[in-house]
């Protein structure tokens, strides 16, 4: 049973791709496919994103140890989705004019914002394999801690894109804000029992 669920999850986490691909096949993207396009593959970037960030919560909360041998998968996702994001903008925005890539870069906070984020899931996608994990030893754990500020990043990135439709990036801003949440205040919990015992001892 437990072998047939990492291809299901593989295969669901493939749906959105394969709709969009559908969706470019039958030319069904309205007036602006390219920007039909860039808008839902860099929403599926924060979704799967999102979907990284809840799965400890989902442990802590469930006791369902299995959700947590997923979550590399997921997080490559986030990657995947990402790189196809920024493909659509190179191809239908910049017509892949590289040095007009730079310039986008330096001149626009909103690309800034969205290609910092891109390039930190670059480097957690690269370091994401077990033998980076036993090369890196305890840096792993401190390097992929960067996507709190990827989702972050990526979250302003949004909010610039869908200034027109308040409601949704507020619904995104929201979830993060949770799940951010959840984790500082476990932190702090962690950091006040440590300061205890210490006094303690």
């Amino acid at each position: 049973m437990r072998k047939a669920i990492k291809p299901a999850v593989f295969c669901a986490c493939l749906v959105p791709f394969c709709w969009l691909f559908y969706l470019v096949w039958t030319n069904n993207l309205g007036p602006d496919p390219g920007e039909a396009l860039a808008k839902e593959s860099g929403e599926w970037t924060f979704r799967f994103l999102l979907a990284t960030l809840a799965i400890t919560p989902v442990q802590q909360f469930t006791g369902w140890r299995i959700t947590n041998r997923y979550r590399r998968m997921i997080g490559l996702f986030s990657l995947f989705y990402a790189s196809a994001h920024f493909l659509v903008y190179l191809m239908f925005v910049l017509g892949f004019r590289w040095g007009t890539l730079y310039t986008e870069i330096l001149e626009r906070p909103y690309i800034t914002v969205g290609f910092s984020a891109f390039v930190i899931l670059v480097a957690l996608g690269i370091t994401s394999p077990k033998a980076m994990l036993r090369k890196l030893g305890k840096n792993w754990k401190r390097l992929h801690r960067l996507i709190y500020v990827a989702a972050v990043l990526a979250m302003i990135h949004m909010i610039w894109i869908l200034r027109s439709d308040f409601g949704e990036a507020l619904i995104y801003g929201t979830v993060l804000t949770l799940l951010l949440g959840y984790r500082a205040v476990n932190w702090l919990r962690k950091r006040n029992r440590k300061l205890r015992l210490a006094r303690g001892s």
